[in-house]
């Protein structure tokens, strides 16, 4: 409702309706970009658009390219095409690729398309490979969709060695308290979401931003009362600040509008 507002004073002002939603649209994405950081960022999704394209391109006229199925995978498990990305990696490792990354890779795309065996596989596999890699992305990745097929033992244990390994961590934090909760432990969940907060409010700028969301899970009370602030602040606007603007817009058009007033050229003819 309040975009819907601005959008109406904005168009009254300038005249043009398109060009002012174009403007609310741009203003509320740099807004979002330099405070909360909640909006999804369109000029990353469209990099990545054309680089995944860019990518299936480049393995039509050349299908060996290890390297550029190796990305390609990665950008389709970021999206959560596992299926896609399994059947991109495949040709790798029938070649004989054995490196972690690759290994990793693999075994998240197993996990996302349903392949839970051969994915726990993969990923049991890049534990010896390298047991820190990516400061426990395994134990994430693993913990994360072991919680999410109900398996909280499992994958309280691989959360719990994560938050050893990545102490700063809000996110792997806040799943070991949902672990914990669904185990039973729930004076322990509790207090590990407090920590989880603790640790969000103490963190740098640029790494609350990534948190965010994570941390307002873990106190979900704070959101709400930024929604709530948010309804007021709508609230007044919309039934104070703009009625006025909207008759001071109409004045404004009135004056130039006006059949009345005439060109001084046109008066001394």
């Amino acid at each position: 409702m309040s975009g819907y507002l601005q959008w109406i004073i904005l168009s009254a002002v300038t005249g043009s309706p398109a060009g002012s939603a174009i403007a609310l649209v741009l203003f509320w994405l740099v807004f979002d970009r330099f405070t909360f950081g909640v909006l999804p960022d369109p000029v990353r999704w469209v990099m990545r658009w054309r680089r995944e394209k860019t990518l299936e391109g480049t393995l039509r006229t050349n299908p060996h390219d290890g390297r550029a199925r190796l990305e390609l995978g990665q950008l389709y498990v970021a999206r959560g095409k596992g299926k896609a990305a399994v059947d991109v990696l495949r040709p790798n490792f029938d070649r004989g690729d054995d490196d972690v990354q690759s290994v990793v890779t693999m075994g998240e795309a197993c996990l996302q398309a349903g392949y839970v065996e051969q994915g726990e596989k993969m990923l049991a596999h890049a534990q010896e490979l390298s047991p820190e890699f990516r400061v426990g992305e395994v134990f994430l990745i693993r913990g994360r969709h072991r919680l999410e097929r109900g398996d909280a033992k499992g994958a309280r244990e691989d959360l719990e060695r994560l938050v050893k390994i990545r102490r700063g961590t809000v996110m792997g934090r806040v799943l070991l308290s949902r672990a914990m909760k669904a185990t039973g432990d729930d004076a322990a969940a509790a207090l590990l979401r407090d920590d989880a907060w603790n640790e969000f409010v103490t963190s740098p700028l640029f790494q609350r931003r990534k948190e965010r969301f994570w941390a307002w899970r873990a106190r979900p009370s704070r959101p709400a009362t930024y929604l709530l602030i948010f309804v007021l602040v709508v609230t007044f606007f919309g039934t104070v600040i703009a009625p006025k603007l909207t008759q001071f817009a109409h004045r404004y058009q009135d004056t130039y509008t006006d059949p009345g007033l005439q060109d001084p050229d046109d008066v001394d003819e």
